[in-house]
């Protein structure tokens, strides 16, 4: 489990260099040799486009990286060594949320060959502990012309590529793939006008060009070289799965993996999502235990709770930090006495960035592919001979279990309410995770009422366990404060601010279980 001594994989030996990070936007257009010697793309008559400037000739020679298997190509994602042209350097290349936007992020060349640990760690969820090699050599010879607004300022660039390609079989010595013409158009850095971007494009339609068959000069390398029995092909994703419970476990998995990558960035509630996602798979799995072959006590549900253990550090440290400035902020200056900020706001994210290092630390081990590695197989191997037809009694999964859960702690949490019972907290957050199994159950069966129902406490319940999580730790920093001989009169009025939370929350709750009782009935 998480909780023994880390031994994390080194990807970030040496000194570290902070790697420069840009937007592209960009398309790619297929064109013959003939037709490109023959034709060149005219941008006359365009309102945006003043100035059109040749530049000299670039001679470009990229080495790209990846596993044996193109694991980083199979989620669209490039990494090259590149010399010649004004950006030499390493190049990572990464989705952006869009077909025609990619991240990119570089480091300057250093003079070695192997790939760099801060850009090995930035894709160490799909990599792993596996080694990243190369897999393609790709030479261009580029013509670029830049295109200018009225203003000076620089618009896009086009780029006329003649390309010549080999591919590294097994690790082997190159193999020439292939040469093709290709053009690709750019927006400058910083511009973001798809509208633009689709006027320069119909004049290369005009011109004859048509839309590149791949999504990057690799993703042609590694096909043409798998058609020529030269290793896998680039694009080889498995389609979802037709069952409901697995297609979500297989989406959260994909998520994981993602906010695994924003959390490396430190991207801002990136830690909290990654959590989520974490007890969701863990969630799904346990509501449906059976169809993938797991028991109470799997290492996968274990592991998945620990995961989520470590970045709950750095997650509940995130949410007072928050919550204690806004409230802070909102409260007349008058109230605000003594160094309280500083105890409050300032510890909190010094307790995250701990977190933080944790979370990272972990998500460094073998221990963490390992994990990753079982929630693949559990969505992508495909069950064989007994396991393909499974027994009557494995009723497809539902909605009622998970029900009967959150009825049966309601009236938990009602008896302990009503004889005033210390344990009174613990029993409404036993609501909340028995909401939240419900929530993820109901979503993945197309039971979108009930999930929005459950959803209601869940977030009506977390709101609860955070103010009571909030009440603790304020009351120890003004016993802390007390003890320095500091004032403390905000400590009370922000006690008080969050026991008035966690009792509004409680008074909601009736109401909400009502809610969510009316849209189990009528789901079934």
């Amino acid at each position: 489990m998480f909780t023994q001594v880390w031994h994390p994989v080194d990807t970030m030996a040496g000194a570290r260099k902070k790697p420069g990070k840009f937007t592209e936007i960009e398309r790619k257009f297929e064109v013959s040799d003939t037709l490109a010697a023959a034709v060149t793309p005219s941008f006359d008559g365009l309102t945006a486009v003043a100035q059109v400037d040749t530049l000299p000739i670039q001679a470009l020679d990229a080495v790209y990286f990846d596993t044996p298997a193109h694991d980083l190509a199979r989620n669209r994602i490039t990494l090259r060594r590149r010399t010649g042209g004004p950006d030499a350097g390493w190049h990572l290349k990464l989705p952006a949320g869009t077909a025609d936007a990619r991240t990119e992020v570089r480091l300057p060349l250093d003079g070695a060959d192997e790939v760099p640990g801060e850009l090995r760690d930035i894709v160490l969820a799909i990599v792993r502990d596996r080694p990243l090699d190369p897999v393609a050599h790709i030479a261009t010879t580029r013509r670029v012309r830049m295109l200018y607004g009225a203003d000076g300022a620089a618009l896009a660039e086009f780029c006329d590529d003649e390309v010549t390609a080999g591919a590294y079989p097994d690790g082997g010595s190159e193999t020439p793939v292939g040469s093709w013409r290709e053009w690709e158009l750019e927006l400058a850095e910083g511009r973001t006008d798809v509208a633009l971007l689709d006027r320069l494009a119909q004049r290369l339609y005009d011109a004859g060009a048509v839309p590149a068959g791949h999504g990057s000069k690799l993703v042609r390398v590694l096909d043409t070289a798998a058609e020529q029995g030269s290793g896998p092909a680039a694009e080889t994703a498995a389609p979802p799965p037709a069952d409901p419970i697995h297609r979500a476990v297989a989406e959260q998995v994909a998520e994981l993996i993602s906010w695994d990558r924003a959390v490396r960035a430190d991207a801002y509630d990136s830690v909290h999502q990654m959590r989520v996602t974490t007890r969701k798979l863990r969630s799904l799995l346990k509501e449906s235990e059976e169809s993938f072959g797991l028991t109470d006590d799997a290492w996968v549900l274990e592991e998945l709770r620990q995961l989520a253990s470590i970045l709950g550090v750095a997650r509940d440290a995130e949410v007072l930090a928050d919550k204690y400035q806004k409230a802070l902020d909102a409260l007349p200056p008058a109230l605000v006495r003594g160094p309280v900020r500083e105890r409050l706001v300032d510890g909190a994210r010094k307790r995250y960035e701990t977190g933080l290092r944790r979370s990272l630390a972990a998500m460094r081990t073998n221990r963490y592919f390992r994990l990753l590695d079982a929630l693949e197989d559990l969505v992508t191997v495909a069950p064989t001979g007994a396991e393909a037809h499974p027994p009557a009694e494995h009723a497809p999964v539902t909605i009622d279990a998970a029900y009967k859960r959150v009825r049966k702690a309601a009236k938990t949490a009602a008896a302990a309410a009503a004889a005033e019972s210390p344990d009174r907290d613990e029993a409404l957050h036993r609501i909340r995770k028995g909401a939240k199994r419900l929530r993820y159950t109901a979503a993945a069966t197309g039971k979108g009422a009930v999930s929005d129902a459950a959803k209601t406490i869940q977030t009506l319940l977390g709101d609860h366990q955070d103010a009571v999580i909030s009440r603790t730790h304020v009351a120890q920093q003004a016993e802390a404060a007390h003890a320095a001989g500091e004032d403390t009169f905000t400590y009370g009025v922000l006690y008080q601010l969050e026991d008035d939370l966690a009792q509004s929350s409680r008074l909601e709750l009736s109401s909400a279980l009502a809610a969510l009782a009316k849209a189990v009935r009528r789901a079934h």
